[in-house]
């Protein structure tokens, strides 16, 4: 059984078939499924699928690209929503320096109030960077992330970075793109990350694994993903499954019925 980490259910890829989408997941071993918002309207979209469909869990948050919703206000209704008990997360936050859809000190202020949000609720964080990888990692020592834990998703960065984020009670978390061709760094950086500090996402609709890649991505195609990582570590399919389902139940604080 597996655990989709990170996945985008609330967005628009998934208005016309999300009930079919979901049976395939189930029918592909993947009982949980957290879906993150990337800001004040998908989050609330986020937390309304989760209320509907069990096995479904949301995170609320404000993606560096939208970082202008970081006001007073718009704190506000996130920390409304994070409240909520089916909101097992804080995210997707942290900086983009790729794209820079929005002015960096706005990014850094809002990646800095959302970790702040987090903590005050006591509930862990899940973070986007790219191109960032320095003052991410500056922010999260400096907010004191460790209080709370949490996840880098998309780990782009090197055996160093990863060190320094296991240092500081992050998790790493592996998508489809571990199957590509050139995912060689990303590959060799696993080699040095325990299995207990693993997760695995698909970051759906993006970032279909081989051999889906170039189509929508969706939570059954997780066992794609579990699949190179095993054979990365050469480690069994059934104890990659078994650990990153398990680290993400208990950094996410979920019980499944199963459980």
């Amino acid at each position: 059984m597996f655990v989709d980490s990170h996945a985008h259910l609330e967005m628009p890829q998934f208005e016309e078939d999300l009930p079919e989408v979901l049976e395939r997941a189930r029918e592909a071993g993947v009982e949980a499924v957290l879906s993150c918002g990337t800001n004040l309207r998908s989050s609330k979209r986020a937390l309304e699928i989760a209320e509907q469909y069990q096995g479904v869990f949301a995170a609320a948050g404000i993606h560096p690209h939208d970082a202008r919703e970081c006001t007073q206000e718009g704190l506000a209704v996130l920390r409304s929503l994070c409240s909520h008990p089916k909101v097992v997360a804080v995210g997707e936050m942290g900086l983009d320096f790729y794209r820079n859809l929005c002015p960096r000190e706005v990014q850094i202020q809002a990646f800095r109030s959302q970790i702040r949000v987090a903590r005050d609720l006591g509930k862990p964080i899940v973070v986007h960077d790219r191109d960032a990888h320095g003052l991410v990692l500056r922010i999260l020592q400096e907010e004191e992330a460790k209080e709370v834990g949490g996840v880098l998703h998309c780990f782009s960065g090197d055996v160093s970075m990863a060190k320094r984020c296991l240092d500081m009670g992050m998790y790493i978390s592996i998508p489809g793109s571990i199957t590509f061709r050139n995912a060689t760094l990303l590959r060799n950086v696993l080699l040095h990350v325990p299995m207990d500090r693993m997760l695995l996402e698909t970051d759906s609709p993006f970032l279909a694994p081989v051999p889906f890649r170039g189509r929508r991505n969706e939570p059954s195609y997780l066992r794609y993903t579990a699949e190179r990582l095993a054979k990365t570590l050469k480690t069994p399919l059934e104890e990659v499954a078994r650990s990153t389902r398990n680290n993400a139940l208990e950094l996410l604080g979920i019980r499944l019925p199963n459980d």
